[in-house]
């Protein structure tokens, strides 16, 4: 990306060890194709790791506070860059059938159970013969053989927080994986879109040489990014499909190139004043041939192939019925043409995809505004979780209006929450405002869907502040997160007396700031591996909490 659009951070960035000139490299395929040890060190040894502990002795009695490890200082050249992506780019053409197996892989993998997939996919075959025996044991791709193990707490990798620390107060707004697993989005406080690869190390299981991450694209938006989300066939092999949507605050709908960072089309939403207003909430439709957008007590459908201002507007109140409210969140059922739009009017409808006809207006059961919604792989529940709301409902759509169960979450901020989950169906995540994740199985549901409160088979502590954003991986045992909240100062804090802020205002400040702990994380999910097992002890971030 050109240095313009990352023009409106701080100046910092350059020095904080990044390599201004590898923003414009393009996400990696995913998995790479590289053998074990490849990329590990630099010209001048290894890289620093990642791994840094995020608790102190102080919150949680656990270790030193310990700051990040300074970043190694030089970074590969341009044309070192643009060599190691062109040698990946033909040895991922000479193995182009190997590349094509994992690709048509990726969506009918399953990783854990056999509920979810099998109301849509008939004639699955296992992984094994799936990924078949071309491989050692130590082949890079071998991470798809592996299906989350969440009897374990899940080891962090590496992670970005220096990138967010140039901005006061830059909290990240949540994270998603490409649908390609070729890399991650995040959003934050400063209006700029940030995409990372997924560091090729993991694959080979040298999780002690992974550095810090550092973004490869920086997309700055005008104002505040009100929603995100990645094109859904998009394939780090094919350039023309790698791109997603972003609204902002007073700005259009625009569609970003995810290989040079630049604005490729616009959607220009108007009202009935016309005048320009912007989109709440954006999905693009499975196909990707519809962009839908979420406005007050409206829902504008956009044709992907034809920029500008046409569009099919479908309102969901007609003759003052239907679902009033800002559409605030989409949700597509992956098995039949229908939709589903949660409003901040507390309420989530079922809407079909042909023309928008409301099917069904489930029950009013949140205490907040909807702020987030996911089918089941199955398409038969239906999950949904709102602001300042304690719960996440699970919804069975066969009988509309049923709650099948709840899942209990800490949610005591208007700040959307997300979770996830994974591609099976059976576990479902989510952080929450302390900075705990919880991990739920739904197989262990009552059949008899009375309405019960499901404990949670995993907590830890992931940062000291919010946990706001988690993300699954399509087909590794990985999990992105995201933490940061806005900060109000505390009584105090504004005093103009300087006496009072040696003695009592500066220590209160200072124990905001040190809650501060806006970053990215990879976690490890997964069984370890052998140059795993020895590195765990050295993972102190994570910290079981009793539930």
């Amino acid at each position: 990306m050109s240095d313009s659009a990352g023009g409106g951070e701080s100046g910092g960035v350059a020095g904080a060890g990044q390599d201004s000139e590898a923003d414009s490299e393009p996400p990696h395929q995913a998995p790479p194709l590289l053998s074990k040890g490849e990329g590990e060190t630099s010209e001048d040894g290894a890289p620093p790791s990642a791994k840094r502990p995020r608790m102190t002795e102080e919150v949680h009695g656990v270790g030193e506070d310990v700051q990040p490890d300074k970043m190694h200082e030089e970074m590969p050249k341009e044309t070192d860059l643009l060599q190691e992506n062109s040698a990946q780019r033909e040895l991922l053409q000479c193995e182009g059938e190997e590349v094509t197996a994992i690709r048509e892989g990726e969506d009918e993998f399953q990783q854990n159970g056999d509920r979810g997939h099998d109301a849509c996919s008939e004639g699955e075959t296992k992984p094994e013969e799936e990924h078949n025996g071309n491989r050692s044991a130590d082949s890079p791709s071998d991470g798809q053989h592996l299906g989350l193990d969440f009897t374990q707490n899940p080891q962090m990798l590496t992670g970005s927080w220096t990138e967010y620390s140039h901005f006061p107060e830059n909290y990240l707004k949540g994270c998603k994986w490409a649908p390609d697993g070729s890399c991650i989005l995040t959003n934050s406080a400063d209006n700029v879109l940030r995409v990372y690869n997924l560091p090729p190390e993991i694959y080979s299981y040298n999780w002690d040489l992974l550095p810090e991450m550092s973004p490869v694209l920086r997309m700055a938006e005008g104002d505040t990014i009100y929603d995100y989300c990645w094109y859904p066939k998009m394939n780090s092999l094919v350039p023309d499909t790698c791109f997603l949507a972003s609204s902002s605050r007073d700005n259009p709908v625009h569609l970003w190139d995810a290989f040079y960072g630049e604005v490729q089309a616009s959607f220009r939403p108007y009202n009935h004043l016309d005048e320009l207003t912007a989109a709440h909430s954006l999905c693009f439709s499975p196909d990707g041939a519809q962009l839908y957008c979420g406005f007050d007590k409206m829902v504008r459908v956009f044709y992907t192939e034809r920029p500008g201002r046409d569009c099919e507007e479908r309102p969901t109140v007609v003759k003052k019925q239907g679902q009033s409210g800002i559409i605030s969140c989409f949700g597509f059922s992956p098995c039949q043409s229908v939709y589903a739009c949660g409003s901040y009017s507390r309420c989530a409808g079922l809407y079909s995809c042909q023309d928008g006809t409301l099917l069904a207006l489930l029950p009013t059961r949140h205490h907040g505004g909807l702020t987030h919604l996911l089918f089941s792989p199955d398409g038969n529940y239906l999950y949904t979780g709102g602001r300042k709301d304690p719960e996440i409902l699970c919804w069975d759509l066969r009988e509309p209006g049923k709650v099948v169960f709840s899942l209990k979450r800490n949610v005591s901020t208007n700040q959307r929450i997300y979770f996830d989950l994974d591609p099976s169906g059976r576990y479902l995540l989510s952080g929450d405002t302390e900075g705990v994740v919880s991990v739920w199985d739904t197989h262990t549901a009552p059949p008899d869907g009375n309405e019960e409160l499901l404990q949670p088979q995993l907590r830890f502590q992931a940062y000291w502040d919010c946990t706001n954003g988690i993300s699954v991986h399509p087909f590794m045992p990985l999990l992105a997160t995201s933490s940061g909240q806005r900060q109000f100062p505390w009584p105090g804090d504004s005093e103009g007396d300087s006496a009072s802020d040696t003695e009592g205002g500066g220590a209160v400040l200072s124990q905001q700031e040190t809650r501060q702990d806006n970053a990215l994380s990879l976690w490890w999910a997964g069984p370890l591996g052998p140059a795993a097992e020895g590195s765990q002890d050295q993972n102190s971030a994570v910290v079981v909490v009793e539930a």
